[in-house]
């Protein structure tokens, strides 16, 4: 199976036998099509997260809970993307949005990267508008259980409970998005945009392992990641795996299920607590 991190120069090497997929998505309310439409990478297909890689949100769940695996397959079907296919997903954020569709697609067994450097480390003219694309053949596989996590599970001090959120969210520093600010009791903060460099590329695999050793991540700890809805916790994921430190879960509601259940604890400040 390919690797969860690519460059440049092995998506080139894949030639006609990739799809690119633009995963641009904004929590400050910006329009991820937009941005796609003004310049993307030439051929690259734009997977809306709250079309297809979320189900609607509700306290219960979270923001951006897992969508059922028939509507999944239904919108890979419709953007072109079969179960033969290998996808490099990228974004303009180092990947911590496009990571969720990659994410989503290795778990179910499917041959999906993230760009390394994203959309910033393409150096060809871009492409404007929508491409054209037909329907692929794309089958209904499960969401595996052994790589997701429930909230009791998130609980568990048995596990390795990673917060993928900046540090001041963490804190529990004002933050508009969520109802409580904080973080789950004995989560570690581990930012994921702290996995880049300034250009907005991975570590080299020896500095995300000693990253992750510095929250107590060795060789066969029980890792779960969370962050705000679950999306940018799969980035976090998919960095444990390039540093080759295993695979991990995802707790797919993240800080926007656990904060709604007011029948659970919050910690605030820099201690796991």
């Amino acid at each position: 199976m390919i690797g969860p991190i690519v460059d440049l120069a092995s998506l080139r090497e894949l030639g006609d036998d990739v799809v690119v997929a633009d995963v641009r998505w904004y929590l400050d309310g910006r329009s991820g099509r937009v941005a796609y439409d003004a310049g993307h990478i030439p051929g690259a297909v734009f997977v809306p997260l709250e079309q297809w890689l979320s189900a609607p949100a509700t306290p219960g769940t979270g923001r951006h809970p897992l969508p059922a695996p028939e509507w999944f397959a239904s919108g890979m079907s419709q953007l072109g993307i079969g179960d033969d296919a290998t996808v490099i997903a990228y974004d303009d954020a180092g990947g911590v949005i496009a990571a969720r569709l990659v994410w989503m697609l290795r778990v179910t067994g499917h041959e999906a990267a993230l760009l390394d450097g994203g959309l910033s480390a393409w150096d060809g003219p871009l492409e404007l508008g929508a491409v054209p694309h037909g329907a692929a053949d794309f089958g209904i596989r499960p969401w595996p259980e052994d790589r997701l996590a429930s909230i009791d599970e998130a609980a568990d001090r048995s596990f390795v409970v990673l917060d993928a959120r900046n540090g001041n969210r963490y804190r529990g520093e004002p933050d508009p998005v969520d109802p409580s600010s904080g973080h789950i009791p004995g989560a570690r903060s581990l930012p994921c945009r702290e996995h880049l460099d300034e250009g907005g590329k991975f570590l080299p695999a020896d500095e995300l392992r000693r990253r992750f050793a510095g929250v107590g991540v060795l060789d066969g700890a029980k890792v779960i990641s969370y962050c705000g809805s679950g999306v940018t916790a799969c980035h976090n994921l998919l960095a444990l795996e390039h540093a080759g430190l295993g695979r991990g879960r995802l707790f797919p509601g993240s800080w926007s299920q656990w904060c709604n259940d007011y029948t659970r604890p919050v910690a605030t400040g820099q201690a796991p607590g």
